[in-house]
């Protein structure tokens, strides 16, 4: 695996492959790596001939009163995971490097960023949308590999891509979960012990809401209704949303149609640790 920490020389590289008309995968990250991560790098080992993965903690998408600084890292384990997993490059910019003095361009999506994580984080998608174009134009990549658990993400990226016109693939990978059923993240490190046994109660309420609209359920405020209820009892779990919502428009739906994905949404702040997770489900 070769690292590298220049954004021209990451283009020379891109470039040259491209040139050997080598089909690059890329995932771009935030490190603190996970088998969550290693899922999409296999993803892309699959369908791509060469792997690029980045590390950036991303100023831009963090809030003043967020976690910036205390971020989880671990480089050395990072790089332990890639080379496990075969990847080519590891992309390892600075914040000099990305956002170098008198930086002040950035891309937004409007619409889709105002309402969920965006009403609660709303600087975040315009941090995430702005680095994401700029890796990419600096990786050039012919595939992009995001996680189902970032759904709203996913999204936002999505119309990016398409209104920009970026000539590459967007690859959602399904969400990956503990043994438990909590899905995996990054910021799971924040939580002590017993936020971690309370935290099962976001899956476990999805899992519930999966299992009512097996059973035939399709009034989404009913589905809402239930999954509130799982959490009234819990006092030191703080609900942010549950929501029911298109997987393309992400609108918020009233009744499930028969045809329909949809994707039930929740957040909520464990202790001192904000999570979300949702499910994907079809309507037969």
């Amino acid at each position: 695996m070769k690292v590298v920490t220049s954004c021209s020389e990451m283009q020379i590289i891109s470039d040259q492959l491209r040139s050997g008309r080598k089909i690059i995968g890329f995932v771009p990250t935030m490190g603190f790596l996970h088998d969550g991560h290693a899922s999409l790098i296999r993803k892309s080992k699959e369908q791509c001939d060469v792997t690029v993965v980045s590390i950036f903690v991303n100023p831009t998408q963090f809030a003043p009163n967020e976690d910036l600084e205390s971020y989880p890292r671990d480089i050395e384990s990072d790089k332990l995971l890639l080379r496990k997993n075969n990847v080519d490059f590891l992309f390892l910019p600075s914040a000099e490097e990305i956002y170098p003095p008198n930086f002040n361009t950035y891309v937004e999506v409007f619409g889709l960023t105002n309402k969920f994580e965006g009403e609660f984080r709303p600087t975040h998608f315009k941090g995430v949308t702005t680095i994401v174009a700029i890796l990419c134009n600096i990786v050039k990549p012919h595939k992009t590999y995001f996680g189902q658990k970032d759904a709203q993400q996913a999204c936002v990226i999505k119309k990016m891509i398409k209104d920009l016109q970026f000539d590459f693939d967007l690859v959602i990978c399904p969400t990956v979960r503990e043994p438990d059923g909590l899905a995996m993240s990054s910021r799971n490190a924040y939580l002590t012990n017993d936020d971690r046994q309370k935290a099962l109660l976001l899956s476990q309420s999805l899992d519930e809401a999966k299992k009512l609209i097996d059973a035939g359920e399709r009034n989404a405020l009913i589905i809402v209704k239930k999954m509130n209820n799982n959490f009234i009892p819990e006092k030191s779990i703080h609900l942010n949303y549950i929501s029911v919502v298109e997987v393309d428009s992400f609108s918020e739906a009233d009744i499930l149609e028969a045809g329909k994905s949809y994707f039930i949404l929740i957040a909520a702040k464990v202790g001192k640790t904000r999570l979300i997770d949702n499910v994907l489900v079809h309507i037969k």
